[in-house]
């Protein structure tokens, strides 16, 4: 059961079919039906307290660990991760929200403590 304190922040497939939540008091992105039901649940040590989430127009999940300083890549689904995007080795620090740009084929971070946001390029 999803607790209203429970959901930090949503994103939605671009064919409208499943929602994708972060809840960092889980560890965890929840994917869903668009009926609320749930279809996977995603967690790894390597994402420790995930609060931003984008999905691309072309369907690509990325997620970001606050308490880890990582953005990754989800798999559609929901369950199974692609890649890690970013670190703090690339200055990714307590990362909240996460956005890709086609338009520059760029991963942009927004970051909590330093007030900075990283650019990644991407190809």
């Amino acid at each position: 059961m999803l607790l209203c304190f429970a959901v930090d922040r949503c994103a939605v497939s671009p064919t409208g079919d499943r929602l994708y939540i972060t809840s960092h008091w889980q560890d965890k992105l929840l994917t869903l039906a668009r009926d609320g039901t749930l279809l996977a649940t995603y967690s790894d040590p390597a994402l420790v307290w995930p609060l931003g989430q984008h999905v691309t127009p072309a369907g690509q999940v990325l997620v970001c660990g606050w308490g880890s300083d990582t953005v990754q890549q989800v798999g559609w689904e929901g369950e199974s991760k692609l890649a890690n995007l970013a670190t703090k080795e690339d200055g990714v620090l307590y990362p909240m929200s996460v956005c890709y740009s086609s338009t520059t084929s760029s991963i942009i971070v927004g970051q909590y403590r330093n007030n900075n946001i990283v650019v990644i390029r991407v190809e």
